[in-house]
């Protein structure tokens, strides 16, 4: 398990990274005559870099069960490096928002992948556990990307930032390529039964089953889809992609404009940054202890209370507060708003079924990435507008939504699951007679 961890760890590291970057140094970008760039432009870029992601994340959940999960990853994480180089080039909005749009691609496939890939090789009864320790890699990232946005930018300009981006495709490719297994479920359905049962051996998992194995071909990735409206889960489904819609939104939209809502309400510049840098400590510790809290508790529960909390949150900080007030709230904030949607993540471990996992979570990622659009534009809409304050409460509104939707998805997995059983019985109950048939 260790390894497959820490491969997945160091890419979503740089996937956090990344994504954080452009909130990072968006103040300086803003500032600076030569790109040309103003805050609804901005905001328009941040979405195509989610919208990037959206696509990235729906093709990825889809093609995985066909082609392998190492080489999608491997893909991904080279596309993400190389839009990076494309933005920190840029002459142009234009240009610098293909960049992002390239960087999103690759970011939308590598998330829901580590996820799948960790899930399957966590001990059992450490899904929830095992999918907060690796989503802590998000936030360190997000403070790497805080760290060079408050020391890089300012002295050697914001496009030495983005050159960081490019690193991925030197540490994390190879690493990728070199040690990471291909999923036992995969191998599977290809036909492998050796090596898949050698894998899981070596990693001390159980070996997978033909109904934990997605079928392969376009029609077994059809089927895939097809599945996560099954009886059991055809109103939960809907309710993971509106939760994992409010979380992204939450996500994107403050990661993205954080740093600028503050600076707007009277905050100097280093400390509207060094705010980015305190929420992503917060989601250091929210998810470990949100994985620790779930793995007891149930993730819904979890993600729920997170949610709420958020919102919370989110209405405080609309407030002018004290600075070391700030801090604290911004540092909270941090601890419930990201594991609130990791838990989502971990939620659909308990609707799917295994061979349902890869095309679950790449759609409810997917999905959810249309709140990861609408995050950043809306920020850009509002700040253009003067109204930056109005943010903080749609992001409160957002967590209030998403807290609604994650608790409603065990009542809906229960009704789904006595509609199913009804109909079984109902066809066994009626006779059938040869020339029924």
């Amino acid at each position: 398990m260790l390894p497959v961890l820490a491969l997945c760890w160091l890419a979503v590291f740089f996937d956090g990274m990344d994504v954080n970057i452009y909130g990072a140094v968006m103040p300086h970008m803003l500032d600076d005559p030569g790109l040309g760039l103003t805050p609804a432009s901005a905001g328009t870029i941040g979405s195509w870099t989610t919208f990037g992601m959206l696509i990235g994340a729906l093709v990825a959940g889809n093609i995985t069960d066909w082609l392998g999960r190492r080489p999608v990853l491997i893909v991904s994480v080279t596309l993400f490096s190389l839009g990076s180089a494309v933005c920190a080039t840029a002459g142009s909005p234009a240009l610098f928002g293909t960049g992002r749009f390239i960087a999103g691609l690759g970011l939308g496939g590598l998330m829901p992948l580590c996820l799948a890939m960790v899930m399957e090789f966590a001990p059992p009864r450490r899904a929830a556990l095992t999918t907060g320790l690796l989503m802590t890699s998000y936030h360190f990232g997000g403070m790497a990307a805080t760290g060079l946005g408050l020391t890089v930018a300012p002295s050697a300009g914001w496009r030495w930032v983005f050159w960081a981006g490019v690193l991925p495709a030197v540490i994390v490719g190879p690493l990728l390529y070199k040690v990471l297994p291909e999923s036992p479920g995969v191998l599977l359905a290809r036909g492998e039964r050796d090596r898949a049962d050698a894998v899981a051996d070596r990693f001390g998992i159980p070996r997978p089953s033909a109904v934990e194995a997605p079928d392969s071909g376009a029609k077994g990735r059809f089927d895939a889809v097809l599945a996560l409206f099954r009886p059991e889960s055809r109103w939960a489904t809907p309710l993971l992609w509106l939760a994992s819609f409010c979380g992204l939104l939450l996500v994107y939209g403050v990661s993205t404009w954080l740093p600028q809502l503050m600076r707007a309400s009277g905050y100097g510049l280093t400390s509207s940054v060094s705010f980015l840098l305190v929420i992503n400590a917060g989601g250091i510790v929210g998810m470990l202890i949100a994985g620790r809290t779930a793995d007891r508790f149930g993730a819904v529960k979890v993600s729920a209370i997170w949610f709420l909390l958020t919102a919370a949150g989110a209405l405080l900080l609309k407030s002018h507060l004290p600075l070391g007030i700030t801090y604290v709230v911004v540092a909270f904030t941090g601890v419930w708003l990201f594991s609130a949607q990791v838990m989502v993540y971990a939620a659909t471990n308990t609707v799917y079924r295994g061979s349902e996992r890869a095309a679950g979570l790449g759609w409810v990622t997917g999905v959810g990435r249309t709140g990861a659009v609408l995050g950043p534009w809306m920020g850009g809409a509002l700040a253009q507008g003067g109204n930056e304050s109005w943010g903080f409460t749609a992001f409160a509104l957002a967590g209030l939504l998403g807290a609604i939707a994650v608790s409603l998805v065990p009542l809906a997995a229960r009704l789904g699951s006595r509609s199913g059983a009804a109909s079984v019985r109902a066809v066994k109950a009626s006779p059938v007679t040869a020339a029924d048939g």
